[in-house]
């Protein structure tokens, strides 16, 4: 008599999609921020951030608020890059860019973190905790 055990964790849905359309998003409102429109700029990046840590903290997907500042960093070099220089000339606009990709978007990837951080945990605080009944045991089957 053989036994087989195979345990298995299923997500419960994938945030990928979720995080690509984020990190665009973000992309776009830190270009913008660049071309001169700072403060709406950033009302709308908090918003934006806000409204995707509740739902990574309502779908119990939390822990991707950690990559998230990553993603956005990787779509949003190019177009930061392009934003300062089409402001600030090509020669000068391309090392304040560079500047801007390497040592502004610590600040930028930390606030982020911490935005999308305390929304997620607020997230899940509202969604309540998870149902017993989520565990499904299968008996096993002959071979």
């Amino acid at each position: 008599m053989s036994i087989f055990v195979q345990i298995q964790e299923r997500t419960r849905g994938a945030v990928s999609g979720l995080l690509v359309a984020y990190a665009l998003l973000m992309a776009v409102i830190f270009a913008w921020a660049i071309l001169g429109a700072n403060g709406p700029a950033t009302l709308a990046g908090f918003i934006v951030s806000a409204v995707t840590g509740l739902f990574l903290g309502w779908r119990r997907r939390a822990a991707a608020v950690v990559v998230a500042p990553a993603i956005s960093w990787f779509f949003g070099a190019l177009p930061i890059l392009v934003a300062s220089m089409i402001h600030g000339g090509v020669v000068s606009g391309f090392f304040h860019g560079l500047f801007l990709d390497t040592v502004g978007w610590l600040a930028i990837a930390f606030a982020e973190f911490v935005t999308l951080g305390f929304f997620a945990f607020l997230g899940r605080v509202l969604r309540g905790r998870p149902r017993e009944g989520d565990v499904i045991i299968t008996p096993p089957t002959r071979a």
